[in-house]
This record gives C-alpha cells, sequence and structure tokens, in this order.
C-alpha cells in the first residue's frame, strides 16, 4: 500500500468529499437512525451511535435535529426506517469497488447502482465478489512531517494494530473498529490530530490507474456519490493525475 501518491491520494479523496458536503446531513441522519435502531439511542452503550453523532457534530448539525432523528429511530417519533445493503462490483482496469448504501426501497437502490455501474464502464458483482480484498477496520492518516517516533509509540501503547510509513512521509494508524476511539482519542491527547480518521474498509492492495483509465475511474466513483442512497463508496484504486 504504500507509495508516492499515498497522500496525494488521501487529500484528492477528502476534497472530492468535501465539494459534496450538501449531502452530508442526509447522509450523517440516516446513520444515526441505523446506529440507534440497532444499537439502542444510549450514545454511552453504542458505540456506532457514538461515532455517527461524532460525524453529525463536525457537520455542524444542531443537536436537536440529532436528537430528532434518534427518537425517531428508536420508536419515540414516526419516521422512515433504512436498511442497510452493500453492493460489490469492479470499475475501470479491475478495480475493485464496495458500495455501501441505506435505503427504504431497495428495488429502487439497486436499479440505480447497476446502471452506473452498467453507463460508466464498470461490473457488478455477487455479494463477496470483491469484499475479500478489503479489510473492515479504524484507520488515521497523519501527514507527511507528522514526528514518527511520537507516533508510533503513542499509537501502539493506545492499541493500535499497527503503524505503516508511506514513502510520501504520511503515516496511517490501524486499529481494529472496536479500539477506534480509543485509539483516536489516545493520540489526539498526545498532540497528534489525524487529518482523516474513520472506520472504514481498507483496500489491501490497491491498483494504479493514470490517464483516461484514471478520468474513466473517477467518473464512475462520482456517479455513485451523487446516487442519494449511498452513505459510502469504497475502491482499490490509486488515481492519478
Amino acid at each position: 500500500m504504500a507509495g508516492h501518491s499515498k497522500w496525494a491520494n488521501i487529500q484528492h479523496r477528502k476534497g472530492r468529499q468535501d465539494e459534496k458536503r450538501g449531502k452530508v446531513w442526509t447522509r450523517v441522519i440516516r446513520e444515526i437512525m441505523v446506529a440507534a435502531r440497532q444499537g439502542g439511542g444510549d450514545i454511552n452503550a453504542n458505540p456506532r451511535l457514538r461515532l455517527a453523532v461524532d460525524k453529525a457534530k463536525a457537520a455542524n448539525m444542531p443537536a436537536d435535529t440529532v436528537k430528532r432523528n434518534i427518537d425517531k429511530a428508536t420508536g419515540n417519533l414516526e419516521g422512515v426506517t433504512y436498511e442497510e445493503i452493500r453492493y460489490e462490483g469492479y470499475g475501470i482496469g479491475g478495480a475493485a469497488i464496495i458500495v455501501d448504501t441505506m435505503t427504504d426501497n431497495r428495488v429502487r437502490t439497486v436499479a440505480e447502482v447497476r446502471h452506473v455501474f452498467s453507463k460508466y464502464g464498470g461490473n457488478m458483482g455477487t455479494e463477496g465478489s470483491v469484499a475479500f480484498q478489503f479489510k473492515h477496520c479504524g484507520q488515521l492518516l497523519f501527514a507527511p512531517g507528522t514526528s514518527e517516533d511520537k507516533l508510533m509509540e503513542a499509537a501502539l501503547e493506545a492499541g493500535a494494530e499497527d503503524v505503516i510509513t508511506h514513502d510520501d512521509g504520511s503515516f496511517e494508524v490501524l486499529t481494529s473498529p472496536a479500539e477506534f476511539e480509543a485509539v483516536r482519542d489516545a493520540l489526539a491527547a498526545a498532540g497528534l490530530a489525524a487529518e482523516i480518521a474513520e472506520v472504514t474498509m481498507r483496500a489491501e492492495n490497491t491498483i494504479a490507474l493514470a490517464g483516461d483509465d484514471a478520468a474513466r475511474m473517477q467518473k464512475l466513483l462520482d456517479m455513485f456519490e451523487e446516487l442519494d442512497d449511498v452513505q459510502n463508496v469504497y475502491h482499490n484504486a490509486e488515481i492519478g493525475e
């Protein structure tokens, strides 16, 4: 995974996400509702809900909005019921893609996801066709110039599984999903704030794409992001300029 383009890819992805901030509230609300419905409305006893509320705060969502959607999910208010569905497939150059959705209409969602795969050069696969190429984990990404010794010591002391140094000088800290919050908070307390910190599906190996292939792959990913029911898109492509 280490490579000269690692940090550039991270910043590129973050920039693309920032461009789509208009959809952030919708996605966070769905995540809050599913987390609360599955694990209850007490954030102290529901790690997934805590992470969703953290995302809501980062997106400047009012506390009343957060509470109202927790109440909807736990039956205190009438609301829509969403289900989680994962789709898998291949993009340009055989790159693996996972599309996580939350929907109140699975017939609509599968049709839209299949349409994007077929129209923009991808190929929708079956369940499990690419998921084995990803690891469900906590991931914290640090900019070049971060003190390696300080980060290594703090991360391992906090319970991280691994610290990876990339060729471009950036760092990646990996945790189990269960330990993500504890490691993130311990690193922040040590003065080490991650550029990106999330529980994610991390590609075990990557495929480098450049030129026209890179542009086509980015278009495919952008079209998935445009779908209202899509929560997250994961892939193993390193997209060059």
